[in-house]
């Protein structure tokens, strides 16, 4: 019954569908780099440079005669692994501040959420660049600056979930019953707010993912010869009259990344919200 009731809300939702292809294709493609890519991807063929995509090359090669394709699939290792970890990064510090400023309320409530006020105040990618430029360019400072500063969305969530929650009666039967605080809020309130954090994460990957390139594309991210999709664009940049493929072709993937895992967080949000009716 659960299998078919699945394969129902499947096929009326084909924005869900199609998230999930996109989604799940890119994430294969990328874990798959080693066994998919023809080549090694810093390796060199001084004798094929700047070739257009032919049956050796299939999305040709770039200034060094690098393979685009392999650097294209490695390159997706990266930009996957920064939207994982900085979206585990920022969910794991707003979920937490989250929980406690909307459980205990009163002057706690008020310093958490003038801090999430004050961190708003700046535009999370110019804060983003501010305190990389301060840092050496790497991909560990990168995961770790972009969790740092895209936490408070989900910490005003989870806030909003807790103050609902709390009030629940379940919530005043453990508290009732001497249950402590620290267990109230993380076998109680927490998994009851997972939902919309869940979304919100989805949602977040491919942010994060847009977020690095920007900075690889600037020079402050992921730095060569380290492929990423960001890199790659910055390198074609210089060449796209003579060599467009080598922009195209990370164009397209980080379009179809985010756009798969926007298109998988906006149809499971009108599936598991009730006011909308479905």
């Amino acid at each position: 019954m659960t299998f078919v009731r699945m394969r129902r809300i499947l096929g009326r939702n084909v924005m869900l569908i199609l998230g999930l292809v996109l989604v799940l294709g890119m994430s294969l493609a990328a874990l798959l780099a080693p066994v998919l890519a023809p080549y090694d991807p810093n390796e060199l063929h001084l004798d094929d440079i700047l070739l257009a995509p032919c049956a050796a090359y299939p999305m040709g090669t770039d200034r060094l005669g690098r393979d685009v394709l392999s650097r294209l699939l490695y390159g997706g290792q990266v930009s996957l692994w920064v939207g994982f970890v900085a979206v585990g990064i920022s969910i794991s510090i707003g979920a937490a501040l989250g929980l406690v400023s909307g459980y205990f309320r009163g002057i706690t409530d008020e310093i958490i959420m003038r801090g999430v006020d004050v961190m708003l105040c700046f535009p999370s990618f110019f804060l983003i660049l501010a305190v990389v430029a301060f840092l050496e360019p790497s991909l560990t400072n990168i995961m770790v600056v972009i969790g740092l500063t895209s936490w408070m969305g989900i910490a005003r969530l989870v806030r909003a979930e807790t103050l609902s929650l709390r009030e629940r009666d379940f919530v005043s039967a453990a508290r009732l019953s001497g249950v402590a605080t620290r267990r109230i809020l993380l076998r109680h309130i927490l998994p009851n707010a997972l939902a919309p954090v869940t979304i919100t994460a989805i949602l977040g990957v491919g942010g994060a993912i847009l977020t690095e390139s920007g900075l690889s594309f600037l020079g402050l991210g992921v730095q060569p010869p380290q492929a990423s999709w960001g890199n790659m664009l910055m390198e074609g940049k210089a060449v796209i009259e003579d060599a467009p493929w080598l922009s195209l072709f990370p164009g397209l993937a980080i379009l179809l990344t985010v756009l798969g895992y926007n298109l998988l967080g906006e149809s499971l949000r009108d599936m598991l919200d009730p006011r909308l009716g479905r």
